[in-house]
């Protein structure tokens, strides 16, 4: 049983509108994959004239009722992120039972925190695991919680404030005891799939993203370092081992040599008799001096050797130096060319602001299914009858189709996207709906449960 993500966060100023780009996808961060963010989705219906996030923000604000001004550091938003392990999130995914998640979590805020204050609720499924980002306006009645606990004052005179006055206060909605009891309401709600809340009063702490990848490189870094000092322990000892061998060998080979000559001077005295003695103790001389000889010239062979492989050791570290500096240069040069080519990717797309649409949306064709003559026909805004099959990355199956009408369009709300239809709707919702007659028909057939 795995556990989930609740994660809050209070955004001060009059404007949020770096983590609305973040949430509806105008900057695409490193960690998303481009051709996945066609399945994200916002799942609450904003009011008419109303568009984005931000304007969801201070459309709520607006006619919420307030009477005191709001100043420019109160919190109008709350940050949301609910989410859970990446296993139990893609077995939920796998399942069939995502919609479900999505649908029983809005429900869980706007119970918690009312319908109307949550103005946005947005699921990604761009990126490693599926996480749902929600925009919690603050809005409150009643007398404030810090002006209830404080005591009046002797001979100073107050002024009682009506009892129901709407007010904007994060404060009221973010306190320990209110946090404890949201993680264990969440928790209730959360329970059918296997998900629960982490242990109370752990000291555990959630880690940004950014402090996740510094945490990776510095890792990586010190494993780098530690492979580097073993590899040279190795090194060193193998040189040892072997000139250790070297070492045995030689002194084995000059004891054998004593014993064999002393053994064969034992025993051909006694074959021969004393009268020999001298002849063979002469040609005994001559055998030594020749032992001798070959001993010196071995010893010269093994100076020749040595001066040899320091000389081989000395091309080789040259060797290793030269390519060295070849792979920093080649290096040098790549990352020039890499700069110099997003510097022309960035004049691309700031020069043709569709561009980067256009490529996505090549790339979700390729992945439906699409040819590269087809393909052509939609971006050039024309409509493709099409027949045939049609792969959903989403529910991973193909889903056919007859005479069916692709079109690309692009929507003036959202400038800088395209979006794919199939006969006037748009191709994720179309896939929705082949997979739940696909799930109903096997229903029926009793394949599925």
């Amino acid at each position: 049983m795995g556990h989930f993500s609740l994660d809050f966060k209070k955004a001060k100023g009059c404007s949020d509108a770096r983590e609305s780009d973040h949430i509806e996808r105008k900057v695409i961060p490193d960690n998303a994959d481009p051709t996945r963010t066609h399945l994200n989705r916002e799942l609450v219906k904003m009011p008419s004239g109303v568009y984005g996030r931000d304007e969801a923000i201070a459309y709520r604000i607006k006619t919420a009722g307030i009477k005191r001004k709001i100043t420019n550091d109160q919190v109008r938003v709350i940050r949301t992120v609910l989410s859970g392990t990446h296993e139990d999130m893609m077995n939920i995914t796998e399942k069939g039972q995502l919609d479900d998640w999505c649908n029983d979590s809005l429900r869980w805020l706007q119970d918690t925190f009312g319908k109307e204050n949550v103005v946005s609720f947005v699921l990604h499924m761009d990126e490693h695991t599926p996480h749902l980002h929600a925009s919690i306006v603050p809005i409150v009645t009643g007398e404030r919680r810090k002006a209830r606990a404080k005591p009046t004052e002797e001979g100073k005179r107050t002024y009682r404030k009506k009892a129901n006055a709407v007010r904007l206060c994060a404060d009221d909605v973010l306190n320990r005891d209110k946090m404890i009891g949201y993680h264990d309401s969440y928790a209730q709600a959360m329970s059918k799939y296997g998900l629960k809340r982490g242990v109370r009063g752990s000291d555990a702490r959630h880690t940004t993203t950014a402090q996740y990848y510094r945490n990776i490189k510095r890792e990586t870094d010190r494993l780098q370092n530690c492979m580097k000092l073993l590899q040279s322990d190795i090194n060193e000892a193998q040189q040892l081992l072997q000139k250790t061998k070297s070492e045995v060998n030689t002194e084995k080979l000059q004891a054998a040599k004593t014993e064999a000559k002393t053994a064969l001077v034992s025993k051909i005295g006694s074959l021969l008799g004393s009268g020999k003695l001298k002849e063979v103790e002469q040609t005994n001389k001559k055998l030594c001096e020749l032992v001798t000889d070959r001993e010196q010239y071995i010893d010269e062979l093994h100076e020749k050797m040595q001066r040899i492989e320091e000389s081989h050791e000395r091309q080789l570290d040259e060797m290793q130096q030269k390519h060295q500096s070849e792979v920093e240069k080649l290096t040098s040069k790549h990352s020039f060319e890499v700069t110099t080519l997003n510097g022309i990717i960035r004049k691309a797309k700031r020069w043709f602001p569709m561009l980067e649409a256009r490529l996505q949306m090549e790339i979700l064709c390729q992945k439906i299914g699409f040819t590269a003559e087809q393909i052509g026909v939609l971006l050039t805004g024309k409509a493709l009858n099409f027949s045939g099959s049609l792969y959903s990355e989403e529910h991973r199956r193909k889903f056919k189709v007859e005479d069916a009408e692709i079109k690309v369009f692009s929507d003036s709300t959202k400038p800088n996207q395209l979006f794919l239809h199939i006969n006037r709707q748009p191709i994720v919702d179309w896939f929705k709906e082949q997979w739940i007659l696909f799930r109903n028909h096997l229903r029926q057939k009793g394949l599925w449960r």
